[in-house]
């Protein structure tokens, strides 16, 4: 048996007033199948690094096995798809490759494309295979699914069942309960690791939370009580002290000796009292630490003078000569939460580009409401840079109102001071995801809104769209979103 230990961790960026890791210790089998999930910013990504040894640190992490990361870097994209592969899964034959993409029902014609003009996620299936071309190691998978359609994703699924031991990173609630068998939780203030799969791990996690408010209310109580009683004892024990110095009715000297023996009691009683609210108070602070907030994220979406604002017939992408998909027909009125499903390299993103304006081919008749004003979310984040402040100025948002939903979404106002290009991956696509519902709009056009995004701000979006209404089309891959936010299904699949 196989393990990785981790004793006493502790770990902070050079530029940062806070660790990461504060003196944690775990062991891991590396038979397990590990989902590791957190917060945005939370550090996933960084254990993953520091299992990998890319960083210097404070305690001691011991692995008997080899580890790959994935996704595996691309330095130079402009190379051929099949080049990439043979880099990364040395002497591996061109049959070998071509076997594996037929598993992701994948065209070949892809690999004698360049790495950087291919779809997100196609790009993400190039990397794939060459996860599935290299040795045994032990897996460090960081977000896989991220771009992929369902087919692959169960594809994937499929992959990943026949391994022995890996930790894989994902947001994907059903991806996770397929394929692993232990969860390890970044939480606020500790990090957990239990058997089970998501499911599992949130019941515990549910009943854990309810146990924890019913406790603080109770203690909350409690203290009020102990509170009063503790005020009304010390007043008795001043009142009587005082008469110590008086007389009684009958006009004799009072019994001072039997006076202060009450006074000493009730203090004693009252100090009792106080040790117990102190203790209360202590225990009451352990509750609640690791309890995700649930702010609600407020959207404030327009509503069009004309109720249909985007109707194609007998609609077709083109690519050059070549139609992506059969024709389809559909329509997007006011009100509205439109998803557009498909493979990748179907012609999703395409159909929503032609509703930004942009300059693509089709075939059939394909036409928007003039004047819309359009809220935008796109697949990548990489254009981001530069302060919050900065941002909100160019995007020409409320910065108060902005800062407001990124600090709903889990983002610490310590995180508003750097540079957009230093923070995560889901903290990005959080700044996207907040100035889109910071801005009023007649229709949200969102594409891949979700990718890193961890899954409490899954839920805060999913009940801000039923709450608010807005009308939106978009693409995304996580189902259970999907499903529940979805009124129309626009379906490019079908041949």
């Amino acid at each position: 048996m196989s393990m990785i230990q981790i004793s006493n961790l502790t770990f902070g960026y050079d530029d940062s007033m806070n660790n990461v890791f504060e003196n944690v210790s775990f062991n891991l089998d590396t038979d397990w199948k590990l989902g590791l999930i957190g917060r945005n910013g939370k550090g996933k990504t960084t254990l993953l690094k520091l299992l990998l040894g890319k960083y210097e640190y404070k305690g001691q992490i011991t692995k008997t096995v080899d580890v790959d990361y994935f996704p595996f870097e691309v330095k130079d994209k402009e190379k051929m798809a099949i080049e990439i592969i043979q880099e990364i899964s040395n002497n591996i034959e061109e049959w070998e490759i071509i076997k594996e993409l037929n598993l992701l029902n994948t065209d070949s014609d892809i690999l004698y494309k360049k790495y950087e003009v291919l779809s997100g996620g196609e790009q993400v299936k190039i990397l794939l295979v060459s996860l599935f071309l290299k040795k045994n190691n032990f897996l460090l998978i960081d977000e896989p699914t991220n771009h992929l359609d369902i087919e692959t994703r169960e594809n994937l699924i499929k992959y990943l069942n026949k391994k022995k031991g890996f930790v894989l990173v994902s947001h994907d609630r059903i991806f996770l309960d397929k394929v692993v068998d232990h969860i390890i939780s970044i939480n606020n203030t500790n990090i957990e690791l239990q058997k089970g799969n998501f499911s599992s791990w949130k019941e515990n996690r549910d009943r854990q939370n309810y146990f924890e408010k019913t406790q603080n209310e109770k203690l909350r109580k409690e203290i009020s009580r102990l509170e009063i009683a503790s005020s009304n004892t010390a007043n008795w024990a001043d009142k009587i002290e005082k008469t110590k110095y008086g007389t009684n009715n009958s006009g004799l000297r009072v019994d001072r000796g039997y006076i202060g023996h009450q006074s000493a009691k009730m203090m004693k009683k009252s100090k009792v009292i106080e040790k117990r609210i102190e203790k209360n108070i202590e225990e009451k602070a352990k509750l609640l630490n690791n309890i995700d907030r649930n702010d609600v994220l407020t959207i404030k979406p327009l509503i069009n003078r004309k109720n249909t604002l985007v109707i194609a017939d007998k609609f077709q992408i083109k690519y050059g000569d070549k139609e992506i998909f059969a024709p389809i027909s559909f329509e997007v009125k006011n009100g509205d939460r439109v998803a557009i499903v498909g493979k990748n390299g179907a012609g999703k993103s395409s159909i929503l580009k032609l509703i930004l304006g942009e300059n693509i081919q089709f075939n059939g008749s394909f036409k928007r409401a003039q004047d819309l004003k359009i809220s935008y979310i796109s697949q990548t984040t990489e254009n981001l840079k530069g302060t919050l402040k900065r941002f909100t100025k160019e995007s020409k948002i409320d910065e108060g109102i902005f800062k407001a939903m990124l600090s709903k979404m889990g983002v610490s106002s310590m995180e508003f001071e750097k540079d957009i290009q230093d923070f995560s991956e889901g903290q990005k696509k959080k700044v996207l995801m907040a100035k889109s519902i910071t801005e009023s709009a007649d229709i949200y056009v969102w594409d891949e809104p979700l990718n890193y995004i961890d899954i409490p701000t899954r839920l805060q979006i999913e009940e801000a769209i039923l709450k608010y209404c807005p009308t939106i089309i978009f693409v995304e891959h996580d189902e259970i979103f999907r499903n529940n936010i979805a009124s129309k299904v626009v379906n490019l699949n079908k041949k």
